[in-house]
């Protein structure tokens, strides 16, 4: 036997398309959080080059292979300078936004294409594609509920926080890096897995519902 011939090649390949699944839902995510912050006059991402559609751009690596193996993680935070907006605390609540909901559309509009799809001849190929765009609606969703998680670095704080007293935004915003640190410990040690879990199958209903996707093709 070969040195290739022990490799399953089908089980590589499911892997390659899972791994491309995560990297469009990050650069989905992402581009999103820095065109909203430049609608509301923060050029920061632009000039950084984090408007780009080369999702390479916008990884980091430990957060994408939480999504690989988990279903759920991160990519590598955009630039805001909230001083350029005009109401600070809403145009970053707005910007932390754009990435969620991102992730919700891209996710119906996964669902939707899919649905058409199925009206079709099936072949091995349309198959083969709608089980990858399936992929990136579920894991597109799975991106969007954790980061909307009410937990600093998260988007989900950056949102509730437009609603918090200065002094404590301010000062709990300097410590949101450590934030990471304590999700990861949380979620390693079994916590919250079941909520993501119901979470995502809740949303994952009501997309299918909206967008005319039988549902009953993925329980």
């Amino acid at each position: 036997m070969s040195f290739w011939n022990m490799f399953d090649w089908g089980q590589v390949l499911d892997w390659v398309l899972r791994a491309a699944a995560v990297l469009i839902c990050i650069m989905v995510h992402e581009v999103s959080h820095g065109a909203a912050a430049l609608c509301l006059g923060d050029p920061t991402a632009k000039s950084q080059h984090r408007l780009s559609l080369n999702p390479l751009r916008h990884l980091d690596p430990f957060g994408m292979l939480m999504m690989l193996f988990l279903g759920f993680g991160w990519a590598k935070p955009v630039p805001v300078d909230m001083r350029y907006f005009k109401h600070p605390k809403s145009g970053m609540a707005l910007t932390a936004l754009a990435g969620p909901a991102s992730n919700f559309v891209l996710a119906f509009l996964m669902l939707f294409v899919s649905g058409l799809l199925l009206q079709l001849q099936l072949t091995s190929f349309l198959a083969q594609l709608i089980s990858f765009l399936l992929q990136v609606a579920i894991l597109s969703i799975g991106l969007g509920i954790f980061n909307l998680i009410p937990f600093p670095p998260l988007d989900g704080f950056k949102i509730i926080s437009a609603f918090l007293p200065d002094r404590i935004y301010y000062t709990v915003m300097g410590y949101e890096r450590y934030g990471i640190l304590v999700l990861i410990a949380v979620f390693w040690l079994g916590g919250g897995g079941r909520f993501l879990s119901v979470t995502l199958t809740a949303a994952l209903r009501f997309l299918c519902t909206i967008s005319g996707f039988p549902y009953a093709l993925l329980a």
